[in-house]
């Protein structure tokens, strides 16, 4: 019997295995062979058992890639940080990945880079430390897709969730410029997370456009509706 097949016998005859305790001498009341002697088909029994619950646990084991890496379910940016690019391409196969180089940095350094599921909700930038792409420099997303961090922020994390996580209240810089929206974790729980971390804002006022730390009221903060945007891992 294929092991696909006894796996699906022994799933359904559980329950009457089980009403009988398990008594051997009653499980080959059962079942019942042409020409096997009911002490051999005990015997029997417990091999065929034995043999079918290692068979069909091994059916559940992750299958590897062509390339040696298994396959991955993880969208966590920060499981991500840790892998090369032959390992990325492995482990998300179906990421139909663009690369390239171009400048970063507020246009100071030029670096390979690689976007993972391009023009869908999962889209997703890595750039690299090196033109061989054997370290990751830095990770961001901007989507409502697959991808989060370990700590509980995706795209849309309000700003009152974001206090609730870092365990104190964050600071974040002004709008309109290279780093609009970033966040100051102020020593938090999340200092340490590389993780940062930029809002957008509804109904932003004039006077928060700019390279500063923003000083905003209770409810200059409410109106704003402030969400993260974009989420970046860099160690």
């Amino acid at each position: 019997m294929p092991v696909g097949e006894m796996c699906l016998f022994w799933s359904l005859n559980y329950t009457r295995f089980y009403n009988a305790h398990f008594n051997i001498e009653e499980v080959a009341k059962i079942i019942t062979i042409p020409g096997v002697k009911p002490k051999s088909m005990k015997k029997l029994i417990l091999l065929v058992t034995i043999f079918a619950f290692v068979s069909c646990k091994s059916t559940k084991a992750p299958t590897p890639t062509a390339e040696g890496y298994p396959a991955t379910t993880s969208y966590f940016i920060e499981d991500l940080s840790a892998m090369n690019a032959s390992e990325i391409k492995a482990a998300y196969a179906d990421a139909k990945p663009v690369e390239d180089t171009g400048m970063f940095d507020e246009g100071t350094e030029e670096r390979a880079y690689t976007i993972l599921y391009p023009e869908t909700a999962d889209e997703i930038h890595i750039t690299w430390e090196d033109a061989e792409k054997t370290q990751i420099h830095d990770i961001r997303f901007s989507e409502t897709g697959k991808w989060s961090s370990k700590t509980g922020i995706v795209v849309g994390t309000t700003y009152e969730e974001l206090n609730k996580l870092n365990g104190k209240e964050i600071s974040f810089y002004g709008f309109g410029w290279d780093y609009s929206g970033a966040v100051d974790w102020n020593g938090g729980k999340l200092e340490n997370s590389d993780l940062f971390v930029f809002l957008e804002a509804k109904n932003i006022p004039g006077k928060f456009y700019g390279d500063f730390i923003i000083k905003a009221t209770p409810e200059e903060i409410r109106n704003m509706d402030l969400r993260v945007k974009t989420i970046m891992y860099k160690k």
